[in-house]
């Protein structure tokens, strides 16, 4: 991804400082521009994209599961590779073309069986971008972030072939405690990585994990 915003863009109206900040750093982003114009429903694809390019985990017919995938951004990548696309999330979400979508709680205990049955089988990848709202405390988006990547995690278990692969957003500090010695027993590989899209500032990661280890009967 080479775009580069021509000159920066500043504000004119009166906004609050914390807005004007975001409007003006939305606006002078090369991520978002390059989005927009290539066709991406959010700056995240550039994510998963750059991922892809490291650990080669897309390419034709591969099942692909996406977790929180709302608004499809990483959805439309996986698709656009020629992946086989289950979509999950409580919010609804636009058509992506080749995208089987459901509006469903992750926590339900059917949703892995309906997301793995509109694979036709355990997915190669499971993958998720969710992350919970920031409260500006540190310690305590961390925790709930980390809330998110066990439930994640919980489809993932219940739903990976062997050797498939897991990703999911943390924060800074990545996946700690019992959280990751559990992830570490289910993957042989695991990895915190911060791709170029993530901004420099952001406190998020993301965790790699390769390479599962099946532990649980598939979802019948």
């Amino acid at each position: 991804m080479t775009a580069k915003p021509p000159g920066r863009v500043k504000l004119k109206k009166k906004h609050t400082q914390s807005s004007k900040l975001w409007l003006e750093r939305q606006l002078n982003d090369p991520y978002v521009k390059a989005a927009k114009q290539e066709g991406w429903r959010s700056r995240a694809a550039f994510k998963l994209i750059e991922l892809d390019k490291k650990f080669h985990f897309l390419r034709k017919g591969v099942r692909v599961m996406d977790l929180g995938s709302a608004p499809g951004g990483w959805s439309q990548v996986a698709a656009k590779a020629g992946a086989v696309v289950a979509a999950a999330d409580v919010l609804s979400m636009e058509d992506v073309p080749g995208v089987t979508f459901f509006q469903a709680d992750l926590t339900d205990a059917g949703t892995p069986a309906l997301l793995q049955d509109a694979l036709g089988g355990p997915a190669d990848l499971v993958m998720s971008d969710m992350a919970a709202p920031t409260t500006g405390h540190r310690e305590t988006d961390h925790i709930r972030t980390q809330a998110l990547v066990e439930i994640a995690l919980e489809v993932a278990e219940e739903s990976l072939r062997p050797g498939g692969a897991f990703i999911a957003k943390v924060f800074q500090g990545g996946a700690t405690g019992e959280l990751l010695t559990r992830i570490k027993k289910s993957f042989t590989t695991v990895k915190h990585v911060k791709p170029p899209a993530s901004r420099a500032d952001s406190v998020e990661l993301y965790l790699v994990a390769v390479d599962f280890k099946k532990t649980k009967a598939p979802v019948r």
